[in-house]
């Protein structure tokens, strides 16, 4: 059979163990159970196992939930080796008088299945299950597994690979925790943004004042954040601090049109920024309020507010260094002063994008297996998100490839209600990733092709 008739034979089973798997609320945030965790992770290892892998281990850091580290040797010599990650948390539910049905109860919909987690990033977990299930558990490279359990709230993890070289060596690395651009639309991501957080805040009085007595002589502490917070973007909303760097976006990107409806934009109201989505979105940078601490509406006071504070998340290019993205932010806060009024900055937690090589054997055999897979040609789009154990491991391994794609798309409603998945994608990314062993093995001058 060819790989298009395996794959089609699996599926069932695949979708059988990914309602399994997205039934468990792996949620891995404090306050939430550790044994819906516990549970995802028993059951992967089950299903490693099942699948033909022999070595099977547990890796435990401090505050982190269990890391599962699988291993097939090579089948020759020659033979080259790909790392295999994904993870088995999944964000919380949130509102679910949002969702259409419970969120970890998976429900069928229009050629898929919807429940918490199941896009991001269960179904690449199956991915990765149906690609052993496809060669009997003997690939035709060298596989290293790497299933985190802790990705969304973030854990020791992130930085662990460099210190441990050897467990993650490889020849090319599969992230599996992305995905396509639209459905049916093979993907490649080829850069991830830069994060940054920032806190400003602005005391002027010791407590309010009656806003008709002391009213405009008195400093009002929300107006002077307001200000500093206007200075941000320019009057088309591109962002205005000096030094953040910008680039043309070359790849594929969203219509207009889709991207509207993704952002879920009201009728009538225009986006922000100039030049094309994929600048704006991925190879330029971004300042967002996230939070803000000022009196609210409903139980205002006539009066002059003494204290105000504001949080700002900024994503900026892959490349640049996350310190110099942060410090660009805050030197541009601190120089300002509205009104006279001095501002507070303190800078946050920051973490760097990542641009993978592309060019090299392992990029060329993903090229011809997506194309195999869903039988178009493929994408290259970046993110806006980020994978914090990317550049860890690529750190640990710097001469593996990177390749980021999996059965994820942009309409699936990752970390939203009714997050989805449809079985057309994860067919796809199936045949697509065996395609890919089979040809990076070929690459290499040996394997036993599919």
């Amino acid at each position: 059979m060819d790989l298009s008739s395996r794959v089609g034979a699996l599926m069932d089973g695949l979708v059988s163990d990914l309602e399994r798997l997205t039934a468990i609320p792996s949620v891995a945030f404090p306050g939430f159970p550790p044994e819906p965790v516990r549970q995802a992770h028993d059951l992967l290892v089950d299903l490693l196992r099942g699948a033909g892998v022999e070595r099977v281990e547990r890796l435990d850091l401090p505050d982190t939930a269990p890391v599962i580290v699988a291993e097939i040797p090579p089948p020759s010599p020659d033979a080259p080796t790909v790392l295999l990650y994904g993870h088995y948390d999944v964000q919380p539910a949130g509102d679910e008088s949002l969702w259409l049905s419970p969120p970890f109860e998976p429900t069928p919909v229009e050629g898929g299945l919807r429940a918490r987690g199941i896009a991001d990033d269960k179904s690449n977990l199956l991915v990765h299950l149906g690609v052993l299930r496809v060669y009997g558990g003997r690939p035709p490279v060298g596989l290293k597994i790497v299933i985190e359990g802790q990705e969304e709230y973030g854990s020791a993890f992130d930085d662990y690979p460099p210190t441990d070289p050897d467990r993650f060596a490889c020849d090319a690395m599969v992230i599996a925790d992305m995905g396509n651009l639209r459905p049916g639309s093979p993907t490649l991501t080829t850069g991830l943004r830069g994060a940054a957080e920032v806190v400003v805040e602005v005391r002027t009085l010791a407590e309010p004042r009656h806003s008709g007595e002391f009213g405009g002589a008195a400093p009002d502490a929300l107006l002077a954040l307001l200000k500093a917070l206007a200075t941000l973007h320019d009057v088309h909303g591109d962002v205005a601090v000096e030094g953040l760097r910008r680039e043309e976006w070359k790849g594929t990107t969203y219509t207009e049109e889709e991207f509207r409806s993704l952002a879920g934009v009201q009728d009538g109201i225009p986006l922000i920024g100039s030049g094309s989505l994929g600048e704006r979105l991925w190879s330029g940078p971004a300042i967002t309020v996230i939070g803000i601490d000022a009196p609210g509406v409903d139980h205002a006071a006539s009066a002059v507010v003494p204290y105000a504070r504001a949080k700002l998340n900024l994503r900026f290019h892959p490349e640049q260094d996350p310190r110099e993205a942060r410090g660009l932010l805050v030197t541009h806060l601190e120089s300002l002063r509205p009104f006279g009024i001095p501002l507070t900055v303190t800078p946050g937690d920051t973490g760097p994008g990542f641009e993978p090589a592309t060019g090299g054997p392992a990029c060329r055999a993903a090229l011809t297996a997506l194309r195999e897979g869903w039988g178009a040609e493929p994408a290259f789009v970046a993110s806006g998100g980020s994978i914090p154990l990317v550049n860890g491991l690529s750190k640990a391994v710097p001469g593996a490839e990177v390749l980021l794609f999996g059965a994820q798309d942009s309409m699936c409603n990752l970390h939203a209600p009714n997050e989805r998945v449809l079985f057309s994608e994860l067919r796809s990314a199936v045949i697509a990733e065996a395609a890919f062993l089979r040809e990076f093995a070929a690459a290499h001058g040996g394997g036993n092709a599919a």
